[in-house]
């Protein structure tokens, strides 16, 4: 009965952080999706206005309506992967379908013919920043086993604090050792009742070194990661229009963040005479948290056909807790390694992501009624990027490891549109720079849209394609296994959406 209450009810409280760079780039990297239209023009929408998801470029653009809109956009999204690995290319998809935009606005107009002021509007918007779901299959014959993954990380712990006492179950044992010596004796300890290692000298509690049991040249791997959740903004905003040339506004941006990872390994092709044959190990993780930035921006009509426009998105401090969750098996595994599997949580502390400020200047050409032309750069420091608290002796060396691998971030955004009678014909390009200073550990990024509207008088229906490309190198784990999977990552959304004006 005891067995059964550990495997649902018990949490342990990491020592140790293991949180890096790969979950700060995470929730520093906003690909918001929005309306139809907004993604008809790649998002240039930055001098523009007149659209809810260009709240998310520049707060003073809610001050260009002329009326009260509500507007809904769905997407589809497909995502597919072409990953290399050691000499084998394997391919996946993923395809998802969401509302990934809500809002409405209210323009209040100044009754006076001779104010300055000439009205005031007020926003709710809730747009998709970050869509996760996505399947990533990896296989080749590599010369790097998930050995040199637990060896990595057992040299040099003792072995004695490894042993299961006794009445203690195998479970309670790695979330106790989990709990108060932290992540790294916890997979040493996984590794060694996985059968995967074994002390050099069994009978010395304070030995500190450790073997492989596994004897290969090379080893069949095959590894798949299964990703899903979003990263959502809620905008509350407020902007004005001064006399006839000039629209200044803010926002308030409240993140909800959702995210699931498992990754799975089945490692095979040991030589014929190796005490192993086979490996499996999975790893789940579940994050979930909050977070809060401020947007501020201005938008200046200089003649009737040219229009610039700035804003400031403020750091986004994100409040975040991850749990994990492991299960190993080999042909070595102690017979009672199974109990240690999803049902056994870690918990760990609670903590926090600070993602650089941004800054954006746009310029737009009008057309008349006919159409526009429309520009929007943007610069990110993403060597500023933070874990915190920054006193954590942990977070302090992944900060700096930050700093030192991450740079400045230029993005691009073109649009354009051009309108016959009740139907608008779009077309966009988006750029986003590489966030590592070598620009191939994740690669730069290019994209692709191209949208079509009919006007209904009082309401409006659009429809929107768009397509990005990008590759990045990953590591299957974050030690041990140095030689990373190249992957081709391609994703394609399509996305109706409807505009009703008030």
């Amino acid at each position: 009965m005891k067995r059964k209450i550990t495997l649902v009810m018990v949490f342990a409280c990491l020592v140790a952080n293991a949180q890096n760079i790969t979950d700060v780039l995470r929730y520093s990297t906003e690909n918001i999706q929005g309306t139809a239209r907004f993604q008809g023009l790649s998002g240039a929408f930055g001098a523009l206005g007149g659209d809810l998801s260009a709240l998310n470029v520049n707060p003073a653009g809610s001050a260009v309506f002329n009326n009260g809109q509500f507007s809904v956009s769905a997407s589809n999204y497909y995502r597919d992967n072409r990953a290399k690995y050691f000499n084998s290319t394997s391919f996946s998809d993923a395809n998802s379908l969401d509302i990934n935009q809500l809002g409405v606005v209210f323009v209040f107009d100044n009754t006076s013919p001779n104010a300055d002021w000439k009205k005031v509007s007020l926003a709710l918007n809730y747009d998709v920043v970050q869509n996760y779901d996505d399947n990533i299959a990896i296989s080749g014959t590599s010369n790097q086993g998930i050995d040199n993954y637990f060896l990595n990380f057992a040299q040099g712990v003792p072995f004695g604090p490894l042993l299961i006492q006794n009445g203690e179950f195998i479970e309670e044992a790695y979330l106790d050792i989990g709990s108060s010596l932290g992540f790294v004796d916890q997979q040493a300890f996984l590794g060694y009742y996985g059968g995967v290692i074994d002390p050099v000298d069994p009978d010395d509690n304070d030995n500190t070194s450790y073997i492989s049991n596994a004897q290969y040249s090379t080893v069949n791997q095959q590894y798949f990661k299964s990703t899903s959740g979003y990263n959502s903004k809620f905008t509350v905003n407020m902007a004005t229009q001064y006399q006839d040339n000039l629209y200044m506004g803010a926002s308030l941006n409240f993140h909800s963040v959702s995210y699931n990872q498992l990754t799975t390994l089945r490692e095979t092709g040991y030589d014929s005479d190796s005490e192993i044959q086979f490996t499996t190990f999975d790893n789940l993780l579940r994050t979930e948290g909050t977070g809060f930035s401020l947007t501020l921006g201005g938008i200046a009509k200089l003649n009737d056909n040219l229009r610039i426009g700035g804003s400031y998105q403020s750091p986004t401090w994100y409040r975040l807790t991850d749990d994990t969750a492991q299960r190993i098996n080999s042909d070595l595994a102690d017979a009672d390694i199974g109990f240690i599997n999803f049902n056994i949580v870690n918990l760990f502390e609670r903590y926090n992501i600070k993602t650089p400020a941004k800054v954006t200047g746009s310029m737009a050409i009008i057309f008349g009624k006919n159409g526009l032309l429309s520009l929007d750069y943007g610069y990110q420091d993403m060597s500023q990027a933070e874990l915190r608290p920054t006193n954590d002796p942990a977070f302090q060396s992944e900060n700096a490891f930050i700093a030192n691998e991450l740079g400045g971030v230029s993005t691009l955004r073109l649009g354009g549109e051009y309108r016959l009678d009740q139907v608008s014909l779009r077309a966009g390009y988006r750029y986003e720079q590489s966030p590592y200073k070598n620009g191939f550990t994740v690669g730069d990024l290019n994209g692709y849209s191209a949208g079509i509207g009919y006007n209904f008088g009082g309401s409006r229906l659009d429809l929107a394609y768009n397509k990005s490309e990008q590759d990045m190198d990953q590591q299957l784990y974050s030690t041990g296994l140095v030689t990373p999977a190249s992957i081709n990552n391609r994703n394609t959304n399509i996305t109706l959406g409807y505009t009703l004006n008030f």
